[in-house]
C-alpha cells in the first residue's frame, strides 16, 4: 500500500505544481476584477463637470467667436428662445452661452477657460486672420509661453472679457 501511496501523492503533487500558474492567474484576475469594480464604485460617487456657463451681451457675435474661431461644435438646446447657444466641450461636458449681460466680463485672467488645439501656431494663423489680438502669460503682445511641461499656450478675450486659454497640451 505504501507504495501506491507514493505514486498518489507524487501524482497529486504533479497536478498541483501544473495548476499553480493556472490557479495564480485566476487570481490574479479576480483580485483585478476586484479592484475595477472598487475604482468604478468610487468613480461614481464623483462629482463631474457638465457645463460651463458665460453670461454674454450679444450672443450672435459670441456664438460666432467659440464656433468659427474657436473651433466647438454646437449642440441642440432645449429652450429654443433665442438666448441660448450650447457647444459640446468634451465627453458629456457643455460650453453655454446666454444672453442677457448688460455689459462686458471684467476679470483676471487667472480665471479663464482654456481650450486645447492640436497646434497653437495654425491657431494663431486663425487669430490673425480674423485681426483678434492674444499675449502670453506675462502680458506680452503676440508671444507664446512655453510651460515648463512643453506646452505652449496664449491668452485672449471673448467678445465679453471672458479669457480663454489656448494650448496644445495632448492629455
Amino acid at each position: 500500500m505504501g507504495k501506491w501511496t507514493n505514486y498518489h501523492c507524487n501524482s497529486r503533487a504533479a497536478e498541483l505544481i501544473i495548476l499553480f500558474p493556472v490557479m495564480k492567474k485566476a487570481l490574479l484576475t479576480c483580485l483585478l476584477a476586484a479592484a475595477a469594480t472598487a475604482v468604478s464604485a468610487q468613480q461614481k460617487n464623483r462629482a463631474t463637470l457638465n457645463h460651463l456657463a458665460l453670461y454674454v451681451q450679444n450672443l450672435e457675435k459670441s456664438t460666432v467667436f467659440y464656433r468659427d474661431l474657436v473651433g466647438l461644435d454646437t449642440i441642440p438646446e432645449p429652450f429654443h428662445d433665442g438666448k441660448h447657444t450650447w457647444f459640446s466641450v468634451g465627453p458629456k461636458s457643455h460650453l453655454h452661452l446666454i444672453s442677457g449681460a448688460k455689459g462686458p466680463h471684467t476679470g483676471d485672467r487667472n480665471s479663464h477657460i482654456c481650450f486645447s488645439v492640436p497646434s497653437v501656431e495654425q491657431f494663431i494663423e486663425r487669430l490673425d486672420k480674423a485681426g483678434i489680438s492674444f499675449i502670453n502669460w506675462a502680458g506680452e503682445a503676440r508671444k507664446v509661453t512655453n510651460r515648463v511641461d512643453g506646452v505652449k499656450q496664449i491668452y485672449l478675450q471673448d467678445p465679453d472679457g471672458y479669457w480663454v486659454e489656448v494650448n496644445d497640451a495632448k492629455e
